[in-house]
């Protein structure tokens, strides 16, 4: 009887070998290309940076992103308004807000996060205030709150502004500066986080619902007491428990009407269980 020839046993490969091969090769390429890809953007980058932008080239941004719906001319078309007269100021609002580019028709823009840096927004301000001007920057902004201290008669009075605010803003954004509805779906927004210079800009500018507060109906000191009153109020620790949205009897009546008469249902439907 012939003897079995026994035969080596080779050893398999794993299944999952090939995949491990390749997904390794895949990330060392991967590491070399972004390796080179950011030496050689680095030296652009800093090159982009360290130049400034011109006037002019606020005008190739503004006819690249802006001028479909505004007209070359800032005369505005049938998909957008004019822009003659809006100024720096609005320019830089709605573009750094990011309510511009407008994403779409609606009743409001919302804001969103800017599609353009700081450097090419200040581009795009500057070139339409040399073509149809309109209000500027403030003069001076040495702490936050104090618009045009160069103008300004009295110090900052946060009282004062919050006084101010609760007359000529309260009924739309809140007394607590938290916002409110308006009118077909139109909104006034928060102003928790918005910037002071943002604050004088939609003062100044009145953009979309909100009207403008000129110097005859609040002075530059009013502005800047009604800012400094904003501000505090962002940086003020809140007290006495929930803010509930500051709200006010909106939500507070909600909230009792939700858990507390939810809790007296409860507790009488127990008792009525407990006593059958």
């Amino acid at each position: 009887m012939a003897r079995e020839k026994k035969h080596r046993s080779r050893g398999r490969r794993s299944p999952f070998a090939a995949a491990a091969i390749i997904g390794a090769g895949l990330l060392l390429t991967g590491g070399v290309y972004a390796g080179a890809s950011a030496a050689m953007a680095s030296p652009a980058e800093a090159h982009t940076a360290a130049t400034e932008l011109t006037v002019e080239d606020g005008q190739k941004l503004f006819t690249a992103n802006c001028a479909t719906c505004h007209g070359m001319d800032l005369q505005g078309t049938s998909a957008g308004p004019s822009l003659v007269g809006v100024g720096e100021l609005s320019v830089e609002f709605q573009l750094a807000t990011g309510r511009m580019p407008l994403q779409m028709q609606g009743p409001q823009a919302p804001q969103k996060k800017p599609q353009f840096t700081d450097a090419q927004i200040q581009a795009m301000a500057a070139y339409v205030q040399s073509v149809a001007p309109g209000p500027e920057y403030p003069e001076a902004w040495v702490t936050a709150g104090e618009v045009n201290p160069d103008n300004a008669s009295d110090e900052v009075s946060v009282s004062k502004g919050a006084e101010l605010f609760r007359i000529n803003c309260a009924m739309c954004h809140n007394v607590a500066a938290a916002g409110g509805a308006l009118t077909e779906g139109k909104y006034a927004p928060a102003l928790t986080s918005t910037s002071a210079l943002h604050i004088y800009a939609a003062m100044v500018t009145g953009p979309q619902n909100m009207p403008v507060f000129g110097d005859m109906n609040l002075s530059t000191e009013d502005k800047r007491d009604i800012i400094a009153a904003l501000v505090y109020q962002q940086d003020a620790v809140q007290v006495g428990g929930f803010t509930l949205g500051s709200l006010g009897p909106v939500s507070e009546g909600l909230f009792i009407w939700i858990f507390g008469i939810g809790a007296l249902v409860a507790l009488t439907v127990w008792i009525t269980a407990k006593s059958n």
